[in-house]
């Protein structure tokens, strides 16, 4: 694990970085800067965009990370990795000429509740294609184990931009036309920054040999946009649907909710970027052993993290939304069903990673269907009833149902589990510091309050981690930086 706690301690640094950035935005700069409407429209247009993102990719990104350590001579892995480099086009080009014949009719259909998002549709596909190649270089660099820059762009640079351009409505330098069409080229520049990053760790060799194992390696591309598109759709199909069927500055109210949730998947996000090309080496291979140490230890540290965080987001969320305008406090529910949601993905470990890179990959994706379906269904059912509560309800119960078949798919198939009596101990601590801190406040300005209680519950939650010893690796890390023997 020497490797994967080094760079997943860069990339967590840097993860953070970036999402403490994007608080601001989220929080302040959006909440004050621009009006809810158009909040609104750029969480639905990103997220819109993120949902494509897998198709336009073609799953390229997945297929280079799983079969690059298969090659054993420079020009079959060159023809790879053109193969690689071209793959996504077969489907950016064609989506973008069924889009221009069909802007009217599509531009219709998804701005029904919403007239704004029709002029709008263009930046949608725009951005869904320089985030799938972002997507493909950032994968060019897994190959070679060096995911520290690729996550500080994944991460900071976007939000850098995106922080300038606020500033930039607030001193009218722009206005918030000329601030979404800014939008757009940050994450354009981000995917060419990527780019050169990429091919100067290793310059293309354009190659259009055959490639042995082709059959193989499309197959698996086909169908890993499905796995791609599933694991997104659960993701960001609430705030998709949400500006279907409510008014859009609602979806301005549920992002900055989903905002807050995500942050506990953040360790879990800068740990699968190295988690992914060790798992499949560790496959290829066929290397149990190691894969089944890495399944446990990746949970473990991820549960006693994602936990810590968990509770410095639940037991300050009041305090929190006291900040922000008072609209935005209908987000307390959603935080609470998402925070739980994200849980359970860092308890799951290197589960993903795993799956979509062994030979069961197919029977997932079936029940990934299954599970989009339901993901669907439930949000058509509760948005209309319970509005942002509801959809975020759908989204906690598809998440859950999804990676409880997952972790029984690999126990069944690689007998393993992530779980244990260490694993309990941390669900207790969480139990019992939610218990205690919960109610406690202090009658001072909510970010002093914030401020103490986080002093607090990171005493009692580490020290109670130390004793424990439920993360060999946290431990370690823990006190190899507050200089503890």
């Amino acid at each position: 694990m020497g490797i994967v706690t080094n760079q997943s301690f860069k990339n967590t640094i840097t993860t953070y970085l970036g999402f403490g950035i994007g608080a601001i935005n989220t929080l302040f700069l959006y909440t004050y800067f621009i009006s809810d409407v158009y909040y609104g429209l750029v969480a639905f247009i990103l997220s819109s965009a993120n949902i494509m993102t897998p198709l336009m990719a073609f799953g390229a990104n997945n297929t280079l990370v799983k079969f690059y350590s298969t090659f054993r001579t420079k020009n079959s892995l060159n023809s790879f990795l053109t193969l690689m480099l071209f793959l996504p086009l077969l489907l950016i080009i064609p989506i973008g000429v069924i889009g221009s014949f069909s802007y009217e009719i599509i531009g219709e259909l998804i701005s029904q509740k919403n007239a704004v998002v029709k002029d709008y549709v263009w930046y949608i596909f725009i951005v869904a294609a320089v985030m799938a190649y972002f997507e493909v270089f950032f994968a060019w660099t897994k190959t070679q184990m060096l995911t520290v820059f690729g996550n500080f762009m994944k991460e900071v640079f976007h939000r850098v931009g995106v922080m300038l351009l606020l500033f930039s409505v607030y001193l009218k330098w722009i206005d918030v036309e000329q601030f979404i069409k800014g939008v757009v080229i940050v994450y354009s520049l981000r995917m060419l920054v990527m780019m050169l990053y990429a091919f100067s760790i290793r310059l293309p060799v354009l190659k259009f040999n055959r490639i042995d194992n082709i059959g193989a390696i499309l197959k698996y591309s086909s169908l890993i946009i499905i796995a791609g598109s599933i694991a997104t759709i659960i993701l960001d199909i609430d705030s998709f649907m949400l500006g279907l069927y409510i008014p859009i500055e609602k979806v301005a109210y549920y992002g900055v909710a989903i905002y807050i949730a995500t942050v506990i998947a953040v360790p879990s996000r800068a740990m699968q970027q190295i988690l992914q090309p060790l798992t499949a080496k560790f496959l290829n291979e066929k290397n149990k052993v190691a894969l089944k140490d890495l399944y446990i230890r990746s949970s473990q540290t991820l549960f006693v993290i994602g936990g810590f965080i968990f509770l410095l987001i639940v037991l300050n969320i009041n305090e929190l939304y006291l900040l922000i305008p008072e609209e935005f406090s209908g987000g307390l529910i959603v935080v609470f069903f998402v925070s739980i949601a994200k849980l359970y993905d860092n308890l799951m470990g290197c589960n993903n990673v795993v799956l979509f890179n062994s030979d069961y990959y197919r029977v997932v994706l079936i029940f990934g269907v299954i599970l989009t379906i339901l993901t669907v269904l439930l949000n058509m059912v509760f948005i209309p009833m319970f509005g942002i509560n509801g959809s975020a309800f759908a989204t906690f119960l598809a998440i859950s149902i999804y990676n409880t078949i997952k972790i029984y798919f690999v126990k069944k198939k690689f007998n393993m589990m992530p779980f244990n009596a260490d694993t309990g101990k941390v669900c207790l601590l969480l139990v019992i510091s939610i218990s205690i801190f919960y109610f406690w406040d202090f009658p001072f300005h909510p970010i002093l309050n914030i401020a103490l209680k986080s002093i607090l519950i990171t005493l009692f939650y580490v020290i109670i981690i130390l004793r424990l010893n439920v993360s060999e690796d946290i431990s370690v890390l823990i006190k190899k930086y507050l200089k503890i023997k």
